[in-house]
């Protein structure tokens, strides 16, 4: 069956040159996006609930864009003013960019791993005399954790802000040629919105191991994966895909 309309699970790239335009001018297919989840900040009173003192840090570990709104918020909330001796370790690049928006980036400690969470350990070796703080959502990769133990880190976890299932009631009566997800939450949302889904004709694509075992788990037929040698994106895997379907 060939594809003609494609739902993505997140928000809509900002990026000019999204490749999903680029699937779309080439494969002529309508895309559409829609976050399955949201993000929610916890307050101030929730965090203090953790015993979490933000005095008692001297090292903050950021792993995506929400933990650093996330900290920041907090921190206001608090009343506490981040001492510029504060040392931020960034999982990657975007995160340490983002920082930027609360920072003087260039009179402050920053260091930035290349994109996988283990990029840092050589920084957190180097430094294994902080305090750090982990500000995080409720839902965290259980290697995070693991990895911090194992180095003999110094280290709490805050959940600062928690994953939430959308709305996504107006869509009971629209169908997708293609549904697209990135994380096992986004299927979560689907069967939480929809306990009735039945997948009948509609092609499920899903990015990372985790995804595309909380796919299996549901009973879903997986059609679309990435990444894999051949498509390591997942506009590439739905080129691939529609390309030979489409014929």
């Amino acid at each position: 069956m060939k594809v003609k309309t494609i739902l993505v699970s997140q928000p809509e790239p900002k990026m000019e040159n999204s490749p999903y335009l680029r699937l779309i001018e080439k494969e002529k297919v309508k895309v559409d996006f829609r976050p399955f989840i949201h993000v929610e900040g916890v307050n101030a009173k929730n965090v203090r609930q953790q015993k979490i003192d933000l005095n008692n840090f001297t090292a903050i570990i950021l792993t995506s864009r929400n933990s650093v709104d996330h900290f920041f918020r907090i921190a206001e909330e608090m009343r506490f003013k981040v001492p510029d001796t504060m040392k931020y370790f960034c999982q990657s690049e975007a995160v340490a960019y983002y920082l930027q928006k609360y920072v003087v980036y260039r009179k402050r400690k920053i260091y930035v791993g290349k994109r996988l969470f283990s990029d840092l350990t050589p920084m957190f070796k180097k430094y294994k005399g902080e305090k750090f703080l982990l500000p995080s959502s409720d839902v965290l990769k259980p290697t995070v954790p693991k990895m911090l133990d194992e180095l003999g880190l110094d280290w709490k976890r805050g959940i600062f802000y928690k994953t939430v299932v959308s709305d996504l009631s107006d869509l009971r009566d629209v169908y997708y040629d293609v549904l697209v997800f990135f994380s096992p939450s986004g299927i979560e949302s689907l069967l939480k919105n929809f306990p009735d889904f039945e997948q009948n004709d509609t092609r499920i694509a899903v990015f990372g191991n985790s995804t595309v075992k909380a796919a299996t788990d549901a009973g879903l037929r997986i059609d679309i994966k990435a990444p894999t040698p051949e498509t390591p994106s997942m506009t590439m895997a739905l080129q691939k895909y529609i390309s030979d379907v489409n014929k």
